[in-house]
């Protein structure tokens, strides 16, 4: 077994699914293992992709049900922490790497000497242009941290599922990721968790392209109505993200808010009584409280060094 695992969850998406596990076998660097994620997929995925499963670094496991991209991901990161992988490198079905994104993720390893707690690639969408729903968060005082910048890496506080590499180190220090989000913010919440307790970066050598339908990003004062059930879960588990950012974090979710319900009201599209209704009664679920699940690392393949935690025993 390798040092790291990538995990690429998936439903329903088996073509998709297809080029992005041959990407991750096209990569410079060849000496990890992939693990596939299926929330219970009903167009045969398993099937589709079973000439791609002989391959021996690549496994492949079922939830048994739809849990959701973020039920997905937290699966994913219990099972590749009680394999015993050094380090997670996730991402979704629709992700393509190209072949030298982890290559420069792991330089990037090497320059801040694991020093970290996330590393994060570049997101661009199908055109070259960057991807409007992957933008990551930088930290205002970059320029402390600018001799990280003739490199590509930059320091950053969010960043999403689209190829987010992390020790499992540090997912016991923080814990795994909230798998009751079901969908959306699961990826915002906790890297800006892990941000909180260690420097992290964005690594723009390593690219990889998203390959969703459009690069409009998200807005539900733009949506036909065909995702609006998606923004229920959004704007109630971005309350969860403000709430953990105290009075600041409270202040922006409300201005926010307010700020969709007038771009609905003033928005040409239909429905708007039911989005402002989305938008109002997903943000006062003040009771949507979900606990942070903690997991151990096997104690035989850990040990400190210097205040650190160095994962140390077989390869993987």
């Amino acid at each position: 077994m390798n040092k790291i695992c990538a995990i690429v969850v998936t439903y329903n998406r088996k073509i998709l699914l297809k080029q992005s596990l041959q990407a991750l076998l096209d990569q410079t660097v060849t000496d990890f293992d992939i693990l596939v994620v299926d929330n219970a997929s009903t167009d045969n995925t398993r099937e589709y992709i079973d000439d791609l499963l002989q391959e021996e670094r690549i496994d492949y496991v079922n939830t048994g049900a739809n849990l959701g991209g973020s039920g997905g991901f937290n699966h994913g990161l219990k099972v590749a922490c009680k394999r015993g992988y050094q380090y997670v490198w996730m991402m979704d079905d629709d992700t393509m790497p190209t072949p030298t994104a982890l290559e420069k993720i792991l330089e990037a390893d090497k320059i801040l000497g694991g020093n970290y707690g996330y590393l994060a690639s570049e997101v661009l969408f199908t055109d070259g242009q960057p991807c409007k729903m992957n933008g990551q968060k930088v930290l205002k005082k970059w320029f402390d941290e600018s001799q990280y910048l003739k490199n590509g890496i930059l320091r950053t506080t969010r960043a999403t599922f689209v190829s987010f590499f992390v020790r499992t180190a540090v997912v016991e220090k923080v814990g795994l990721s909230y798998k009751e989000f079901f969908i959306w913010g699961d990826d915002m919440e906790y890297s800006n968790r892990i941000s909180k307790q260690f420097p992290c970066y964005m690594v723009a050598q390593s690219i990889v392209v998203h390959h969703t339908k459009n690069n409009d990003g998200s807005s539900i004062a733009k949506d036909d109505g065909s995702r609006l059930w998606q923004y229920k879960f959004a704007y109630r588990n971005e309350c969860v993200i403000a709430r953990d950012d105290g009075l600041y974090g409270r202040c922006y979710q409300f201005a926010k808010v307010n700020w969709n319900i007038l771009k609905v009201i003033g928005s040409h599209k239909p429905l708007k009584l039911k989005k402002i209704w989305i938008l109002i009664s997903a943000s006062i679920r003040d009771l949507f409280r979900p606990k942070i699940e903690y997991i151990k690392l096997d104690s035989d393949n850990k040990r400190y060094k210097r205040g650190h935690l160095i994962l140390v025993g077989e390869q993987g």
